[in-house]
């Protein structure tokens, strides 16, 4: 029939509009796909080609000035601790060192285009905020680093400074380490050092011992001299003799209670203490052989106004512990 036929006319029309519509979609979702594909892989080229790749040489170029800068802080480092001083030639070293590091790492990054001057103001940022919280340590560094340079002591020098006396066992680059006489080893901030007072004692390789003597008034001056010269020969074999060297006996002054004398004796800085204890000790026993005495504080109590039964005649005796007095 005419309207049945024309139906099914119209049924296949539709049919083939409708995959044509489908093959159509498709084939632009595949299109579409491509062109991601290959934005994908020039994006990607163009990352690796900016971005990777210097990265890559900037750190093959940092990772091998890292290895310069080790090598030539040695060759910088090695004549100062031979013919200077080790701790000095160690800060020289290291100072070198991360100078280089520096240097190079900046250098490369400029290269690449990396923005240096943002980072250096963003380092300074951070080293002002790291300074203001640590004003004490930096203040040790910078003294350290006056220590180091103008070098008042060194490792094995006897100093008093910082209030504490004694043998230089190292020094860093913020604390001295010192070990005392006694065998303490105490560790001193460089800041407490470097703003005092700084006794090198053994700086020299002589030192004069003093002895102070005091002896009574009835002893003659002449024989008392003749007595601490005998004492001060007695340790020629200690003697340094030469110009403004040697010993001596002085008078040195009248005071309330004894005639005050000094010997002075030179001697080698290592055996100062020794010196001085032997030395004292040859004075106090020609003294006692020559009968001439030494002054010392008296005290002379008088009683007055005592009840005659209360004399200390007539005190008995404090009974000992355990035992009764009649």
């Amino acid at each position: 029939m005419p309207g049945t036929v024309d139906a099914t006319n119209t049924s296949d029309i539709s049919t083939t509009d409708s995959g044509a519509n489908s093959d159509s979609a498709a084939f632009d979702l595949m299109a579409e796909l491509n062109n991601l594909r290959q934005l994908d892989a020039d994006q990607i080229h163009t990352a690796v080609t900016q971005y990777v790749l210097p990265a890559l040489a900037a750190l093959a170029v940092i990772l091998v000035g890292y290895f310069v800068a080790k090598f030539l802080s040695r060759i910088v480092s090695a004549p100062v601790i031979k013919r200077v001083d080790e701790t000095l030639g160690k800060f020289v070293g290291k100072f070198t060192f991360y100078g280089i590091l520096a240097g190079i790492s900046l250098a490369t990054l400029s290269k690449i285009g990396a923005p240096v001057g943002g980072l250096a103001a963003l380092v300074a940022a951070t080293g002002f905020a790291v300074g203001l919280a640590f004003q004490g340590t930096l203040s040790n560094f910078a003294s350290g680093v006056l220590l180091l340079v103008f070098r008042p002591f060194k490792v094995g020098d006897v100093v008093n400074a910082g209030g504490i006396m004694g043998k230089v066992n190292e020094i860093d680059l913020f604390t001295v380490t010192l070990d005392t006489p006694d065998n303490r080893r105490i560790i001193v901030p460089n800041s407490s050092i470097s703003g005092g007072t700084i006794e090198n004692i053994s700086f020299h390789k002589h030192r004069r011992v003093e002895v102070l003597v005091g002896v009574e008034y009835a002893a003659s001056i002449d024989e008392t001299r003749r007595v601490l010269t005998e004492a001060a020969e007695a340790m020629r074999p200690h003697l340094v003799d030469g110009p403004s060297r040697g010993y001596a006996v002085i008078l040195d002054n009248l005071g309330a209670s004894s005639v005050d004398w000094k010997v002075r004796f030179w001697a080698h800085s290592s055996e100062f203490f020794d010196v001085k204890e032997q030395l004292t000790g040859q004075i106090k026993q020609r003294l006692d052989q020559a009968e001439i005495g030494i002054p010392f504080p008296q005290m002379d109590v008088h009683v007055t106004g005592m009840d005659a039964a209360a004399t200390p005649q007539r005190i008995k005796p404090r009974p000992r512990a355990g035992r009764q007095v009649a």
